[in-house]
């Protein structure tokens, strides 16, 4: 931005005061739902967040997590921890997924990143796989996507391609795949006729084949790396299109759960097994179906199944589908360029800022909230304190977490009074809730309501302001539902535990003494979402949002 066109200054709040400290408090994966003994947050003991909702009613509401409201393509997108940080730092909506992508292959900028450059280095000797749904359904890919992104390696010096496709049939309709595996021949024929070797390798049905999520079956993934990596299958073609219209009429089965096929030459022999010095590019933009996919590609040590070889292949996701774990470490497409985020206009206006959560989610108060940026705006202005986490053991072995260091921490800095605001970031609900252990997950819910209290309390100390609230939904439902909200049980009728975010809201509370007479949440945002919540915040430390923010969640009544 150049400096002619943009002040950082921010213009006084004509009604609420500067000066008051303000905590903002971030439960990691505590979003509301209906009261049942799968709800963890109902079910433990949680007497600082009852209190706030039971307190006055217009200091207490629920915000949007999901879908658009966190720039994800539609509402059935689950929140996550990254999108969530991002728009509550932002203040604005950024386009996330897809929306990424095509941005990219319109540009050409995929092509200059890290990523391409990376996978890139094998296309002299070796092949690049593309793996992913085959549909123009949009919500977990999309084929003018791959079509782009065929056409553009080919360009940069792909010689040798083999896609790897998955029928769809649940986001679009049962047997279109028909139809897209016509289009993807005919891109790939006219491919070859550049002088490019390019065909489809192997196949299969995505609820059958590869995209599995949460954990749920690692046989499905197991049944795809066979067919992509090992080049071994059931079913043998000549053609792709072969395969999917003679395996729909022989095994009767629909596009979702079509059976994994390889394509052979005339020897018999798979035509595109991944091996040593290949590339392999998953072009699913939506990671919940990709996860488990990735750490099979690229985790050395693998328990999950016989993966019989694992090859020495260079990797990257479309996008990285996972950023507590990192994974995969190489991606095309880079998160959103995030600027002017709050953080960095109050660091600007004189907010003294101190940030703090563990190793898990320290990332998300730091870098995720100022906009995917590392480093401090202005290190005399700032703290970043990072906790570091257990280490190697799963988390619901010791639930509290570092609920406690944290609140210390935070507390210390409040009482300091070196500070104008802290933003803590309390991850049990969401860790813990990722283990699917319901017994750890209340544990954990309760050690985290007791970490808000130690910073409610100081706040009180100080005359201060806080605001408590969550960035996606997990521990509040555990279970997997049928349509009617109902609890579904596997075979042996055990309970099937969801161990995944939710699309649920989560809550936002304000309140402290020194909350402004008259400060309440307004009538007339009722879809409001995270991203509202940076003016809320801007607001309350006495200052006017930008005009391009989302709107404050707050006003002031005359009393």
């Amino acid at each position: 931005m150049g400096s002619t066109d943009f002040s950082w200054k921010l213009a006084d709040h004509p009604k609420l005061p500067k000066g008051k400290p303000i905590a903002v408090i971030v439960l990691d994966g505590w979003g509301e739902a209906n009261a049942d003994k799968f709800n963890c947050i109902h079910v433990a003991e949680t007497p600082t967040m009852d209190s706030l909702k039971q307190g006055a009613p217009d200091k207490w509401r629920l915000v949007r997590a999901h879908g658009t409201a966190v720039g994800l393509p539609t509402e059935d997108d689950m929140g996550n921890s990254e999108v969530g940080h991002n728009a509550l730092g932002a203040g604005r909506i950024y386009a996330q997924g897809a929306k990424l992508v095509d941005i990219a292959l319109a540009t050409g900028k995929i092509y200059e990143g890290e990523g391409f450059k990376y996978i890139k280095e094998s296309f002299e000797t070796g092949t690049l796989h593309l793996i992913g749904l085959l549909s123009d359904g949009g919500v977990h890919s999309r084929l003018d996507q791959l079509q782009l992104l065929l056409k553009g390696a080919s360009e940069h010096g792909a010689k040798r391609i083999r896609v790897h496709i998955l029928t769809d049939g649940r986001d679009v309709l049962d047997g279109s795949s028909i139809g897209f595996v016509e289009t993807l021949e005919n891109d790939l024929a006219k491919l070859r006729g550049k002088g490019v070797d390019a065909q489809i390798a192997s196949g299969g049905g995505r609820m059958y084949v590869t995209m599995d999520r949460y954990e749920n079956d690692w046989e499905v993934v197991k049944r795809g790396w066979d067919a992509q990596v090992l080049g071994e299958a059931p079913f043998k073609f000549k053609s792709g299109l072969e395969a999917v219209t003679t395996l729909r009429q022989d095994t009767k089965a629909n596009d979702q759960y079509l059976p994994p096929f390889v394509i052979v030459d005339d020897n018999g022999k798979s035509v595109g097994p991944i091996v040593d010095g290949d590339a392999v590019v998953t072009f699913n933009f939506r990671a919940d179906r990709m996860v488990m996919l990735a750490k099979a590609l690229e985790y050395e040590d693998f328990d999950k199944f016989d993966r019989v070889r694992f090859p020495k292949i260079r990797y990257a996701g479309m996008l990285q589908y996972d950023g507590e774990l990192k994974l995969p470490s190489y991606y095309l497409v880079s998160p959103p360029e995030i600027e002017r985020t709050s953080g960095e206009y109050l660091v600007h206006n004189g907010v003294r800022t101190f940030a703090c959560s563990e190793t898990v989610k320290f990332g998300h108060v730091t870098f995720f909230w100022n906009g995917n940026r590392s480093g401090y705006f202005n290190q005399d202005m700032e703290e970043y304190v990072e906790i570091p986490s257990d280490s190697g053991i799963t988390f619901n072995v010791k639930p509290k977490m570092k609920a406690l260091e944290i609140a210390e921490k935070t507390r210390d800095a409040i009482l300091s009074r070196k500070f104008d605001q802290v933003r803590v970031n309390l991850p049990n609900s969401d860790m813990v809730g990722h283990t699917g252990d319901i017994e750890a997950t209340v544990m954990a819910c309760k050690a985290a309501d007791e970490a808000v209290k130690m910073i409610l309390d100081s706040i009180e100390q100080v005359g201060g302001i806080y605001v408590v609230t969550a960035d996606h939904g997990n521990a509040e439902d555990m279970v997997k539902r049928n349509k009617k909200g109902e609890p579904l049980l596997d075979k042996e009728g055990k309970i099937q535990i969801l161990t995944s975010h939710t699309l649920q809201p989560v809550p936002i509370a304000i309140g402290g003494p020194g909350l402004a007479p008259g400060v309440r949440f307004r009538k007339d945002l009722p879809s409001a979402g995270l991203a509202n919540v940076a003016a809320t915040v801007m607001n309350l430390h006495g200052f006017e949002a930008p005009s391009d923010y989302e709107p404050t969640l707050i006003e002031v009544v005359d009393n």
